[in-house]
């Protein structure tokens, strides 16, 4: 099994320009939560409890995220929970509420992620590796922890198999 270091750089290798990481900022998130929202339905109860399918995925989404690695794991695991909450409440909603919603935030993140690659000039890593889909969450997090200075070797060898991030326009960070 892959490490999170090698995770990581695979997925940074197609996210090397700022403004392309800046738009899953806000794209991935939504995409989680629609995907949440979309499956959300069909609710049932177990034990007394209101499940649905988002509820699988999300676990073993957080499971795998944890066997990579445990700081990370309880992140996504905390950041699941509230996608998997926003999806049950909207989930509750009327139907035309429900698939206003899921599908909206799906395609407003989507057209985010696109304009990010249109700046990156490269395609989705998913294109190439399906596993993508999952790390894009956790890179997220990952960008989010290098911009708060924490996890500096990870950064660092992700910078080093996958290239430093520059800010657009052909050049490097260092360059400018």
């Amino acid at each position: 099994m892959k490490t999170i270091t090698d995770q990581l750089a695979n997925y940074a290798s197609y996210h090397r320009d700022r403004r392309n990481i800046i738009t899953h900022f806000i794209g991935i998130p939504m995409i989680v939560v629609a995907i949440a929202i979309l499956l959300a339905r069909p609710a049932f109860e177990v034990a007394g409890i209101t499940m649905a399918p988002i509820w699988f995925i999300a676990l073993a989404s957080v499971l795998y995220y944890l066997v990579l690695d445990l700081r990370f794991g309880i992140v996504m695991g905390v950041l699941m929970a509230l996608a998997v909450w926003a999806g049950m409440q909207v989930g509750a909603m009327s139907t035309a509420a429900w698939l206003t919603w899921g599908i909206g935030l799906f395609v407003v993140g989507w057209v985010a992620q696109f304009i990010g690659h249109y700046y990156e000039g490269r395609k989705p890593a998913f294109v190439d590796d399906i596993v993508g889909l999952l790390i894009g969450p956790l890179f997220v997090v990952a960008e989010a922890a290098f911009g708060f200075g924490l996890c500096k070797s990870l950064q660092q060898e992700i910078d080093r198999r996958a290239g430093p991030v520059h800010n657009g326009q052909g050049g490097t960070a260092a360059s400018h």
